[in-house]
């Protein structure tokens, strides 16, 4: 049944709820001084992929050609629950560790975030997607959380915000791995639990993807 209503949801309406990431720590140095994306290739490699909604090889990253932004597509990233589902599968995660070459005398921030997915929720079911992002040996930032209501049966759309006065830039002259913590969940709530509900970021066809938007800096030139 998930599979047969996962076919048709790119034929839905999409339905945008915006929110905004939590007050980011600047890292030493930054300042809020951006610049357009540096000519030159950018790649985005996966160091590492861990959880119950992402086993290695299920996600896709993708740079944009203009350096404006990557995106990443998951093929089996999927919460659900009632309909006899086991309860182990109302709660999702993913942990991508992520490998950012940019050109020399560049580095990046990510200043925004757009998650799209589907959701098929009962009258009385709810779902939950959050994210935290984070440079390996920095501090985390704290989740960011959405949360749907049923009945729901439609794509869902939520956009993670920064000012630019708190965006953390990766140091410059390092290289760190660019985390990115993610869960979803579903619950059966007041809903009638012989019925299934889900929450999903997966996409058979790619045509729903997260796209995580750069902002840039150019680095102090060293003497």
């Amino acid at each position: 049944m998930i599979k047969s209503l996962r076919t048709a949801r790119t034929a839905l309406t999409a339905v945008a709820v915006t929110g905004c990431l939590v007050t980011l720590t600047p890292s030493a140095g930054a300042d809020a001084t951006t610049t357009a994306a540096p000519p030159g290739r950018v790649a985005v490699d996966v160091a590492s992929v861990n959880g119950s909604g992402c086993r290695p090889g299920s996600a896709a990253i993708a740079v944009a050609p203009d350096n404006s932004a990557f995106t990443v597509t998951y093929s089996e990233y999927l919460a659900s629950a009632g309909g006899g589902v086991a309860a182990t599968e109302g709660r999702k995660n993913c942990l991508l560790s992520l490998l950012v070459h940019v050109p020399q005398g560049y580095t990046y921030a990510v200043s925004h975030v757009d998650y799209r997915g589907y959701g098929k929720l009962e009258e009385g079911a709810t779902g939950t997607q959050k994210a935290s992002y984070y440079f390996q040996g920095m501090s985390q930032t704290a989740n960011r959380t959405h949360q749907f209501h049923g009945a729901l049966d439609d794509n869902w759309q939520v956009t993670d915000t920064t000012g630019i006065e708190a965006l953390v830039f990766a140091p410059c002259g390092e290289q760190r791995n660019f985390n990115i913590n993610t869960e979803l969940r579903a619950d059966v709530g007041t809903s009638d639990k012989a019925k299934t509900s889900y929450m999903a970021v997966d996409s058979t066809d790619g045509s729903i993807s997260t796209v995580y938007h750069f902002s840039w800096k150019q680095c102090p030139v060293r003497r």
